[in-house]
């Protein structure tokens, strides 16, 4: 058998035969790969496995139906902080929050991880004694209590406020003071989201596109702190609010996908499977006046299906009346 040098980094290992050779490349090798992930740390964003379960999402949530999208993924918090207690015969129950502190570990909460884009969607609605609170709707820290990523309702200001950990380990504030989201304080039920992306911070609110920011990248999100929902900023105590659901998608775009019509006091029709009812084609739908449109606004749901194809002509008219006779004009030529 023939002898030959094997050299690695700065040392010189000599084989007594070309076998041992192989197998110390490959013993290095498994040696290299195997510390990888601890080279990397445990940063949540960074764990790409199965990171985000799937999520069951009624279909008139959105604008287009759910066949034609992919899977939906992210996470429920108000299951994650066990808030599903409503009876069998309630349609969508809601939880009044006020008593038990709703914080838990990270791990937990997202045990696979965070991806770095997403968005969070909520509805919930103030009561009088705390409509003017400034409280966390959710927030992650770490080990230390220092703020990673947070989302901030303050009534006094009515403001909404982000903040998140820079690359930089600096911090990113961004305050939204729309007038539009004044009503968010009216002590009605509104649905709130924020979409956060790599570089760009979207707020709506009802369904609506309230602002959109331009924003610095964002840290990695470490998992060994903890998640919060509905706590107040000054003393870490629960908030007096009324809450339907907290959710998180793993796709950023659902926020802007998302009709309201599953909140409470809704008037948005039920969705119809176009298979099992299909419409007739002797039937002409009557067009309803503008008068009537602008006196029901909400009747029906801001679902919008695709555009049909153009119909036939249709039949013509009935002759107008006749008009009144006109008056008979005189007119002088002179003589040449």
């Amino acid at each position: 058998m023939k002898l030959s040098l094997y050299t690695f980094s700065r040392g010189h290992f000599t084989c007594a035969t070309e076998d041992m050779c192989h197998l110390l490349r490959w013993t290095i090798f498994l040696w290299i790969v195997n510390a990888i992930p601890f080279t990397f740390g445990m940063a949540v964003s960074e764990r790409t496995d199965n990171s985000c379960p799937t999520l069951r999402i009624e279909e008139r949530r959105f604008v287009q139906s759910l066949k034609s999208l992919h899977e939906v993924t992210g996470f429920d918090l108000t299951e994650k902080f066990l808030l599903r207690k409503g009876t069998v015969t309630e349609d969508r129950p809601s939880f009044r929050l006020g008593g038990t502190p709703l914080i838990k570990s990270t791990e937990l909460v997202f045990p696979n991880g965070l991806p770095g884009e997403y968005s969070l969607v909520s509805i919930f609605r103030l009561r009088k004694t705390t409509k003017k609170d400034r409280w966390y709707l959710w927030q992650i820290s770490d080990q230390s209590g220092g703020t990673q990523v947070s989302i901030v309702v303050d009534g006094a200001k009515k403001v909404v406020e982000f903040s998140a950990r820079g690359l930089l380990k600096n911090s990113l504030h961004y305050t939204f003071r729309s007038r539009d989201l004044q009503s968010l304080f009216d002590r009605q039920w509104h649905k709130l989201s924020v979409t956060v992306q790599a570089s760009i911070l979207s707020i709506y609110m009802d369904c609506k596109l309230i602002e959109r920011r331009l924003t610095d990248e964002k840290d990695a999100i470490d998992a060994g702190g903890r998640t919060l929902i509905t706590t107040r900023v000054e003393d870490g105590r629960p908030v007096d609010i009324e809450l339907q659901q907290i959710l998180i998608y793993c796709d950023p775009r659902m926020a802007e996908m998302e009709t309201c019509c599953e909140m409470p006091g809704s008037t948005c029709a039920p969705v119809e499977d176009p298979e099992a009812t299909p419409p007739s084609l002797f039937t002409t739908p009557v067009p309803r006046t503008l008068s009537q449109l602008a006196m029901h606004p909400r009747d029906s749901c801001q679902c919008w299906g695709e555009k049909g194809e153009q119909g036939l002509p249709g039949l013509a008219g009935l002759p107008g009346q006749k008009g009144d006779r006109g008056d008979k004009i005189k007119i002088h030529i002179p003589q040449l």
